[in-house]
């Protein structure tokens, strides 16, 4: 059976109650939920900062073991020369032979120079390594403070939380697929998060703009579904307001001045 255009606000206007409740448990939540991620982001910031330096270490230390090695094959080639000396013909040979020599020890130099600055590297390495896993260790005391705060504001609001969402999946129910999708966007787009609203005291609910007295009149009768022209929020009814009660003026009455 089609719903009238007063149903369909009725349940516009029960879903957009039970969404801000649900917008207020949020709010109570505050910035933890933010809090909470940002601090996950910087653990993990530091978990891969900590892996990068690691990974570079190893790199260090695999020159460093190409340096050694370099060293191992001049010192080879210096023993050599050394034999070849003892068996040279001439004074020539034997300058030759000296050179090499000469210039494999400064290879050797060369590589435990590059092995020693290699080493510092890997200090300051080590440094940086410890220095974020002191972060690490820091956000992560801060990160589980944070989850049990989290944790024991959202455990007081759940059965709460549980309960409305209940209703909404209801009420959502009862709302045709267009109309619903229609107040999603509107919902979206809202700062405040309201789609559905009143006029109250002759002006929407959302954005406050005045509401023209023949459209209130149009609102109020329910028959077709009217958005405000400044906000685009639906307007569902009229807050109808209620005269207060002039207190009552009291009549003094005047004293009589006695005759003379």
């Amino acid at each position: 059976m089609e719903k009238t255009v007063a149903q369909k606000l009725d349940s516009l206007l029960k879903l957009q109650s039970l969404d801000s409740q649900l917008d207020e448990l949020i709010k109570l939540r505050g910035a933890l939920p933010e809090e909470v991620s940002d601090l996950e982001d910087d653990v993990a910031q530091l978990d891969t900062r900590i892996e990068r330096y690691q990974e570079e270490i190893k790199e260090l230390e695999n020159e460093i073991q190409v340096h050694k090695n370099n060293i191992k094959t001049s010192e080879a080639l210096i023993t050599k020369y050394n034999e070849q000396q003892d068996n040279v013909r001439n004074n020539r040979e034997f300058e030759a032979i000296t050179k090499e020599i000469e210039l494999q020890g400064l290879e050797i130099q060369l590589s435990e120079k590059k092995i020693k600055e290699v080493r510092i590297k890997i200090e300051v390495k080590e440094n940086e390594i410890q220095l974020a896993g002191d972060a690490k260790t820091e956000r992560e005391a801060d990160l589980a403070d944070k989850r049990n705060e989290l944790n024991k504001v959202i455990a007081d609001s759940t059965d709460e939380e549980q309960k409305i969402i209940k209703s909404r999946d209801k009420v959502s129910k009862d709302i045709e697929e267009r109309l619903l999708t229609s107040y999603e966007k509107l919902r979206k787009n809202a700062a405040n998060g309201l789609a559905v609203v009143k006029v109250d005291r002759g002006a929407c609910g959302g954005c406050f703009n005045t509401v023209p007295p023949q459209r209130q009149s149009d609102i109020r009768e329910k028959k077709k579904l009217i958005v405000c022209e400044h906000c685009g929020r639906i307007l569902a009814d009229v807050v109808e307001e209620v005269e207060e009660e002039k207190p009552k003026k009291r009549t003094v009455r005047k004293k009589k001045t006695p005759s003379n």
